[in-house]
Formats: structure tokens, sequence, C-alpha cells
């Protein structure tokens, strides 16, 4: 089952010129950026909760100090996201993991002030390294991450609570033993989703968790929630994090990723080749396996700027060698020439922590821009040694 695209406002890049910037390149607006954080602020602030950037949807660390100007914090999922947190970002790091390596542990102890776990075997097989931590005076909270087995999710390979899921442990085996140690819990099974998925999540765990949250510091409810988009009943989420935390004496979190940069970016690429075969053809130099990769691991189809209800129908697809490097059916005004500028949507977030270079694919440049005064910066622009040095 393919997913839905949830985005796609073009909002002010609808009047921004695709021609100023190198091609193929990320496009962030800074104020498409600050709005949506405004509004997870608000969350957390009539909500009473902390919401943390999850740097694994949205790592653009140039915008590190607006992020600090409105969340709480950001959390990781490893070693090297808790580095880049504590080099660029401020406040509270949470880092999980569904495994770490012994080696990587102390550092990531030192780095981060709540560390989750994915089982309770791990923080006992990792119970002298966490001791040590402590000895040498390093302060930080221990989590653990719950399955709460309850699916919600529309897509198997994007729910968390899916059959045999190696993602939390499991709700049914949790016993009072296990909770010996434990600062917080964490339970993560939605994506993109609104309100009513998270209710129904919580009002099938409570009675479960509620006789072991007795020593719980916090909870916290990672992310997937779709805050910013506009049709999410925020009323709604607060008043639940006002009951919980009232109810359970808990400190409640949130982990928002997707959400922060909802319907901030675009990925602007040019047409180099165009020709027929069963259909218009267009290549372009943005490649979906290299550039957008979700949209064939999710698949989806990112919408296209300005795409026109009767037209000229042109299938996009990538430079790369691979056969399925296809973007998707996209209808124009006219069919677009060799030269011909493109911009997809919603792209800030996902598509540019994962580019690759396969195939000697170059990765996008980055640029900031600020609708509001038109300011236009390269943050990044990559070259051949960006390729040659991930190889040996």
């Amino acid at each position: 089952m393919a997913m839905q695209t949830q985005a796609g406002d073009p909002g002010a890049f609808a009047h921004f010129d695709l021609n100023r910037v190198s091609s193929p390149a990320f496009v962030v607006d800074e104020m498409a950026v600050r709005r949506n954080l405004a509004v997870l602020k608000d969350v957390g602030t009539r909500g009473g909760a902390r919401v943390l950037l999850a740097l694994k949807a949205f790592s653009m660390w140039s915008l590190a100090d607006v992020v600090g100007e409105y969340l709480d914090g950001v959390c990781a999922s490893g070693l090297w996201e808790a580095r880049l947190a504590r080099e660029f970002y401020r406040g509270e790091l949470t880092t999980y993991s569904p495994a770490y390596k012994a080696q990587d542990l102390p550092e990531i102890l030192r780095l981060s002030d709540h560390v989750i776990f994915n089982s309770p075997d791990q923080i006992a097989r990792f119970a002298d390294i966490i001791a040590d931590a402590r000895a040498q005076g390093q302060v930080f909270e221990i989590g653990l991450r719950l399955n709460p087995e309850h699916s919600e999710g529309a897509v198997a390979k994007y729910d968390p609570a899916q059959p045999c899921s190696r993602l939390g442990f499991p709700l049914s085996q949790l016993t009072p033993e296990h909770m010996r140690g434990i600062d917080g819990l964490h339970i993560h099974a939605l994506c993109e989703q609104d309100f009513a998925p998270l209710s129904r999540i919580w009002a099938a765990v409570e009675p479960k968790l509620a006789p072991l949250l007795g020593g719980v510091k916090w909870l916290n409810l990672g992310g997937g929630h779709h805050v910013t988009r506009a049709d999410y009943q925020i009323d709604d989420l607060v008043a639940f994090l006002q009951d919980i935390q009232q109810r359970h004496g808990v400190q409640a979190y949130l982990e928002p990723g997707e959400a922060v940069a909802l319907d901030a970016g675009i990925l602007i690429g040019e047409v180099l080749e165009t020709f027929d075969n069963g259909m218009a053809i267009g290549i372009t130099d943005i490649s979906a396996t290299c550039h957008m990769p979700d949209v064939i691991e999710a698949p989806y189809r990112p919408a296209l700027l300005g795409e026109q209800q009767d037209g000229v129908t042109m299938r996009l697809g990538g430079p790369s060698c691979l056969a399925g490097d296809i973007i998707g059916d996209y209808v124009f005004a006219e069919r677009p020439v060799v030269g011909t500028r493109i911009a997809f949507l919603d792209q800030a977030h996902y598509s540019m922590v994962k580019t690759n270079t396969f195939n000697g694919v170059p990765l996008p440049a980055i640029a900031l821009w600020n609708s509001q005064t038109d300011a236009l910066t390269m943050v990044r622009e990559f070259d051949y040694s960006e390729f040659r040095d991930r190889l040996s």
C-alpha cells in the first residue's frame, strides 16, 4: 500500500524564482519553519509538555538557533546525531536507539539527558557502563521504550507496533521488576497521524500501564504527531497532555520531526532530456533514488509545484541507472523542454537527511530563504569530494 502525501502546500514558494539557485537544490523557507515551531511551542506551553525536535527527520543545523528559540531541545537516534545535537543545538537531549554498541554508550550517556533503551535486557547488560558513568559524576536518566501492542499504522512497514516489531518492549511482558531503575517510558507508535490514533493508543495502554507509573518521572510520546498540519486537533492534544500529566504525575514529552519542517522546503531540479516511449519521458537532475528515496521506499508521489489539471503528462525520473528511479507522472500546461526548472514540494524533512551519491549522482545544494525579507543564502554546496570520501 502506498502512503498518501499529507502535505504539499506551496506556501510562499508559489512565488519563488526557481532560477535563483543552482540545480539541484533544497530551498528551505525559514519563516515556514518558524510558523511550525510556533505551533509546537504553543502546544508545549498550553499542554505543559516538553517538545523536542527529532533530528532524524530534519537536522539542518544552520537553523539550530531558530529551533532553540521555540523548542525545549532535540532527540537523537544514536551517537552521531547526539554529537550533532551537542555541537549545534541547545536544550535537552534525549537519545534512543533500538540497540547500542558498548563502545558508543559511554559517550552517549555523557552527551544525553535521557537515554532510552529498547528492552530491560539491554539496560541490565549495560549496568556496569551506566554505573561507571554515574560514578564519574555524569547526570542522565534512563528510559525504556514500550511497544503498546496497539496498531494504528495504515502501512505496516511504517507502523512501530506491527506484528513482530523490533521497536520497543512488548507492554504485555512488562512487570514491576522491569521498572527498577527506570526514570521514564517512551511510546512511539504513530506516523504522520492526527490526534485520534494517539488517543486510541493511550486508551489501550493506560489500564495496563497505570499501576506501573509510580516511580516514573516522564512519559515520552514520541513522534509521528502531525501537529502542524492544518486539520490537526490541537486543542484536543493540549487537553490530553494536561490530563495524563495531572492524573499520573509525569512530565510529558513530544518528539515531532516532520511537523517541524512540514511544507517548509522544496527540491528544485532541471529537465536534462526528453523523449517519447509510450508517453512523454523527462530525465531530471533530481533522482528519486539518490535525493528522495522515500518516493521509492514509502512509496509515494511527491507534489509538483504548479502542476496542472489538464495538459501534457510527462513521466519524470532521475539520471541514475536504476530502472526504478522514477519520480512519477505529472501534468504540465506545455511539454517541458530541456532546461525547464521544476520543484517538488514538502522536501525539507526526511529527503535532505536521506540523500546519497549512488551512481556518483551529485548531492543537491542546500539554500536558506526568508520569504518575509526575500533574503537567500546558499548554506552548502557539495562537490566530487563528498562522493570520493565516503568510498575508499
